[in-house]
């Protein structure tokens, strides 16, 4: 047998619970031929046993019926399951990474943060997608220009949309602008597992998703559905949503979901005369939070006009103000973010103590261009 005559077999091995197959996805990583002996690895995203034996049965049965002497299918399993993965439970395999951004409460910019990290990921050079799980309250499509755009339909699946070099989904983009959705907590779970499931994502390098407020069903659908490589906090200085980012940090350590860090979103304001940063939330204060859970700070966003004028206007600021210094932190925590990526990836889930960024995130209030801190105001009045 030669090479593409093992690959033209193995083309007809269907990924367990998919109709695509194991070369369609990319999970075949090393064909060895000698004579009728043929040894084929396969690395795939579940970590279920029964995933895995349902694979070398077929692997070996097919081949055997096309000439094989001896089969020898070797499938590569992430190194340590994930407790999220509900016992290595993944119904989007082609997605390799899986980033839940979530929040205590509403109103504190995850949206906003959701979209310029995704926008940065792709910058980046990685393939990204954005999936919009705030069902209830669903931006994505304003912030990112594509609440006018309706998706493709291929089949019984939902193309998703191209934006800032982004895959995008959100309910926002399959209902009426202004309509209301009064579902129960069983409807909202059904929903996430639709967006992961009937979707047609690309082979991205990483999802990120936006999920709503608080620590319910959208959440634990999620975790039990896939393995979620990192969950990010959001969170604004003042203490009474420092006391709901609590919440969604415990979320995460009790669903066992490593945490990339937390996000202080409105952290200082930013003069757009003269481009002196003032403290008028607080400032920092989320780093003691995040140490508690054996975190830190991914980043410090100030408050920037442009930020709010992109997201009206669909011209998120990361993309379109790169040189603004709100765009450089979330760069900035981008980078930061795939290097945890790839951390928990290399460890095969590891302790939070042990992914964090060696630099600290953002840049302090002192150094803004244009000033000094003012503790009272800026300085062009």
């Amino acid at each position: 047998m030669t090479e593409s005559q093992v690959k033209e077999v193995l083309s007809n091995v269907t990924y367990p619970g998919f109709t695509k197959d194991i070369v369609t996805f990319g999970f075949v990583k090393g064909i060895e031929i000698d004579g009728g002996r043929v040894a084929v690895t396969v690395e795939i995203t579940s970590s279920a046993p029964e995933v895995k034996k349902a694979l070398e049965d077929e692997i070996k049965t097919r081949l055997e019926m096309a000439g094989a002497s001896e089969v020898i299918p070797m499938i590569i399993q992430p190194k340590m399951p994930r407790e999220t993965s509900s016992r290595g439970k993944n119904i989007a395999p082609q997605v390799k990474n899986f980033v839940m951004v979530s929040s205590g409460k509403g109103g504190v910019g995850k949206s906003t943060t959701s979209v310029n990290l995704a926008i940065a990921l792709a910058m980046q050079g990685k393939k990204v997608g954005l999936l919009d799980a705030d069902i209830y309250g669903p931006n994505v499509p304003r912030m990112m220009g594509i609440e006018d755009q309706r998706p493709d339909v291929v089949g019984n699946k939902v193309k998703p949309i191209s934006a800032y070099g982004v895959e995008v989904m959100s309910m926002g983009v399959l209902m009426e602008e202004g309509q209301s959705l009064i579902w129960r907590g069983a409807m909202v779970m059904k929903a996430v597992e639709q967006f992961l499931r009937d979707i047609l994502w690309s082979d991205l390098d990483v999802l990120v998703i936006d999920m709503p407020p608080g620590t319910g069903d959208a959440q634990l659908t999620l975790a039990q559905s896939v393995p979620v490589t990192a969950g990010i906090t959001v969170t604004t200085p003042q203490k009474v949503s420092l006391d709901d980012s609590r919440r969604s940090l415990d979320m995460f350590q009790k669903l066992h979901i490593p945490i990339a860090g937390v996000v202080e979103n409105m952290s200082g304001f930013i003069c757009p005369s003269c481009n002196t940063e003032s403290d008028i939330f607080g400032q920092g204060t989320a780093e003691a939070v995040a140490k508690e859970y054996g975190s830190s700070l991914l980043a410090q966003i100030p408050i920037e006009p442009a930020v709010r004028e992109g997201g009206d206007e669909g011209k998120p600021i990361t993309y379109h103000y790169p040189e603004s210094e709100t765009a450089k932190r979330y760069i900035k925590a981008a980078e930061d973010l795939w290097a945890i990526i790839e951390k928990i990836n290399e460890e095969g889930g590891v302790s939070n103590e042990s992914i964090q960024p060696t630099t600290p995130p953002g840049v302090s209030a002192c150094s803004t261009a244009g000033g000094g801190h003012s503790g009272g105001g800026c300085g062009c009045h």
